[in-house]
């Protein structure tokens, strides 16, 4: 099985963790895992369920919807802040994630991001792509 990280996640002195992940299904487990133990590690556990359940979206959303050329990663980053933690998912893909009317074939990502976030949004990177962010603090459905 081919290895689903490229390279060891990286922090930089504010804590930041950033990692790069190869475009498949299994990429979400290992992403949650290492935000699970990076919560840990910076004495979050409060918000690790919001924030796990808003990464999985964000990694899956992009293993599944983001269309772009085979060999393109997928890059996670976290970031401590204030009481909670700034998620970020980047693609190389310009189409923006599109919030659906859930209902039984699915749609119910987005509004669950919605829900257990203060706030989430889409920015384009500087070159290809964009990145889809939330951020996750003790209050915002983190129980």
């Amino acid at each position: 099985m081919p290895e689903l990280t490229k390279r060891q996640p990286t922090s930089t002195q504010n804590q930041e963790v950033v990692s790069r992940w190869r475009r498949h299904r299994r990429c979400v487990a290992l992403a949650r895992a290492q935000l699970r133990k990076t919560l840990a590690d910076w004495g979050m556990a409060e918000v690790e369920f919001a924030a796990v359940a808003v990464l999985s979206e964000l990694v899956a959303n992009a293993v599944v919807h983001a269309r772009v050329p085979p060999g393109r990663e997928i890059r996670t980053r976290f970031v401590p802040l204030d009481g909670g933690v700034r998620i970020e998912v980047h693609d190389a893909s310009d189409e923006p994630p599109v919030p659906r009317v859930p209902d039984q074939s699915g749609g119910y990502g987005l509004t669950l991001v919605s829900g257990l976030s203060d706030r989430w949004g889409v920015e384009k990177r500087r070159g290809v792509g964009k990145y889809v962010w939330a951020v996750v603090t003790a209050g915002t459905g983190a129980e």
